[in-house]
């Protein structure tokens, strides 16, 4: 006879081997994506990763900025990684490309996505935004953030994140277009700050810039004193 208020706990479920089996082949794709990763980017170092709205139009501002920084950090010796789609990630590629650095696209599999921009030397590949997410951070002497929506943000939470908790070296990351970003800087500030859920340390994390000589000029004047990280991610960073 049951206790008085005894919680009935569910069974568990039987493991199908056939789900299993095909769960379990996910991780031979993921581990793929990992070698050829590190395969094709381990000798294009320095390099720098840019972000930005996939949805900015050539010829508008957004993108004719993006595209210039693009040619500048190539024409000054970076390789320039972008996520390879439409947009501010196709400004940045085409800049690159037509610098003399390497044009690198991280492309992402996904539903009704539009086709990878035609500006890369090096065309990644990814099912798994995560697989994706460590080859942006692995080998980026510094992070570039423009104007962007839900996915550019993404980004920018994730480096801040990994230089906040030391799983990465602290490297620049500069933010494009200071009006833009300052709104949600100030309620980082306001809130996330006067709620004690950052430190006072965590708000210096990032610089602005307006231009691309002023985007240059961050990175150079942050490493003017340190040699080029050899790999930003550190060895215990295990869960990307």
């Amino acid at each position: 006879m049951d206790k008085p208020n005894q919680v009935h706990r569910p069974t568990p479920p039987t493991v199908n081997d056939s789900l299993l089996s095909h769960e379990s082949w996910k991780i031979f794709q993921v581990i793929a994506e990992f070698v050829e990763g590190y395969e094709r980017l381990v000798h294009t170092k320095p390099s720098v990763s840019v972000f930005g709205s996939a949805r900015a139009k050539e010829g508008d501002a957004n993108y004719r900025l993006a595209e210039a920084i693009g040619k500048k950090l190539s024409d000054a010796g970076y390789s320039v990684v972008t996520g390879g789609g439409p947009g501010t990630m196709e400004a940045v590629n085409k800049g690159a490309y037509h610098g003399h650095s390497l044009s690198i696209g991280l492309n992402i599999e996904l539903p009704n996505q539009e086709i990878s921009n035609r500006y890369q030397d090096i065309s990644l590949r990814f099912r798994h935004f995560f697989t994706r997410k460590v080859m942006f951070v692995k080998y980026a002497a510094a992070y570039v953030v423009l104007p962007g929506g839900y996915g550019t943000l993404d980004e920018l939470a994730e480096i801040l994140a990994l230089v906040q908790t030391h799983k990465t070296r602290h490297i620049p990351i500069i933010l494009v277009k200071e009006p833009f970003w300052r709104p949600l800087l100030q309620w980082f500030k306001g809130t996330l700050l006067a709620e004690n859920m950052i430190d006072e340390s965590d708000i210096h994390l990032w610089q602005f810039a307006d231009t691309p000589e002023q985007v240059v000029k961050i990175i150079h004047r942050f490493y003017k004193n340190k040699e080029l990280p050899d790999e930003t991610l550190i060895e215990n960073f295990s869960n990307p």
